[in-house]
């Protein structure tokens, strides 16, 4: 029986290494496969001695049994290692859950502000509506996420979920980079073209973008919603869901896919925004205003909101570049959880945007204040409307007084 052990671990470690050599592999930890043979090979039976066989052991060759396949899915034990360990399986979830604590109700109230407080529907509105939208799905899907991690990565809630998950994950996530992208295209051609952009700036144009932008995010997470994405891993006892991927079905795919996927929905959308917010940051440092602390104001905002954008995005988006260049020679496990970890910090945009685009607006401020009844008398009533009349009359000879309010919507 010994024998007939070593000649079989030495025929399958022979396949293995002739099969998984010099393979790359994709976007995740890389699922290993060790196959066996089912063809007959000859043994030496110990349990059958014969008569007059021969031989001087009373053994003989043996070639009407057959060896079945012997298939085995390995990872790689630094993957095993992040898997099980802390990063992934506590610091991870926290950081989502606090992310789901705060922009849950932070995204609930900006829609319904947008829905139902402001009128009329603006380009500027219409875009940060879609945006408020996109992140609040993104967080919906994180409990998800909070559980799967907490629980060791292990995946109860079937394939299918787990596709369902994953897809819309990314999509809403790049959904929110594409929406960022015409709110900062919006901005620049209100401030730097105001008069020249009007007729561009309609709502039946921002509604068309913003379905564009929904389509265009949906149409490219169809190839994660179609594909398998959870492995079971017997060693570890857990079923993992995207964060392994079988080497051989995806090393040709993936490889192309998530490259292309990135470069279209962040690094595309990172040159406009970076463009446009230069140029506006430009417009107003150079204008003469009257109102310097409403101009300080625009330019701070727009250089914060700039640096968000970069902060949230640009790592997650290099690191995953860079893991596929890694695997292009080989496999390197903590590229991909450095990506995991760039992921998980870049979801704080999710709390961010509303404090931003939205609840960091003076039309906000006054619309919060006049639900929390911060009017006091008729008297500060009166002289609060007279200060705003004041300053409208102040800033109106000015031509980008009006773009300041167009920024600051």
């Amino acid at each position: 029986m010994a024998m007939r052990e070593l000649i079989i671990l030495s025929w399958i470690a022979f396949t293995a290494t002739a099969q998984h050599g010099n393979q790359s592999g994709p976007r995740g930890f890389p699922l290993f496969s060790v196959t066996g043979t089912d063809e007959p090979i000859e043994y030496l039976d110990v349990s059958s001695s014969r008569e007059g066989s021969g031989s001087g052991f009373g053994l003989e060759p043996v070639k009407d049994k057959k060896i079945p396949a012997v298939r085995k899915q390995y990872i790689t034990p630094e993957a095993s290692q992040f898997l099980t360990g802390s990063l992934m399986t506590a610091f991870i979830p926290t950081v989502y859950t606090l992310v789901f604590l705060l922009s849950l109700p932070l995204n609930g109230i900006a829609i319904v502000m947008f829905a139902i407080k402001i009128h009329p529907k603006k380009p500027a509105v219409i875009y940060m509506l879609n945006l408020a939208v996109s992140d609040l799905l993104f967080v919906l899907l994180l409990p998800f996420k909070i559980s799967y991690h907490f629980n060791g990565n292990n995946w109860v809630y079937g394939s299918g979920m787990c596709r369902i998950v994953t897809s819309a994950f990314y999509c809403n996530m790049y959904c929110s980079v594409l929406l960022m992208m015409c709110i900062s295209v919006d901005r620049f051609m209100a401030v730097v073209y105001p008069m020249a952009s009007l007729a561009w700036r309609s709502q039946q144009n921002a509604l068309a973008v913003c379905s564009a932008m929904w389509l265009l995010a949906i149409g490219g997470v169809m190839p994660i919603l179609l594909s398998e994405q959870t492995v079971h891993l017997p060693d570890l006892g857990i079923t993992t869901c995207h964060d392994v991927l079988e080497i051989e079905k995806f090393t040709g795919y993936y490889l192309y896919f998530f490259p292309i996927f990135c470069s279209i929905f962040f690094f595309i959308p990172l040159i406009f925004t970076s463009v446009c917010y230069i140029r506006i940051i430009q417009c107003l440092s150079s204008a003469n205003v009257a109102n310097r602390s409403k101009k300080t104001r625009a330019i701070i905002m727009a250089i914060t909101v700039f640096i968000v954008f970069v902060v949230c995005f640009t790592p997650t988006n290099i690191i995953l570049l860079t893991h596929y260049v890694q695997f292009a020679g080989g496999h390197n496990d903590s590229s991909y959880v450095a990506y995991l970890l760039s992921m998980c910090i870049g979801s704080v945009s999710c709390c961010l945007d509303p404090l931003l685009y939205y609840f960091g607006s003076s039309q906000c401020q006054k619309q919060v204040c006049n639900l929390l009844q911060c009017k006091s008398s008729p008297e500060l009533s009166s002289t609060t409307q007279s200060e705003t009349r004041s300053s409208k009359i102040e800033s109106f000879p000015t031509s980008l007084g009006s773009q300041y309010k167009k920024l600051m919507a």
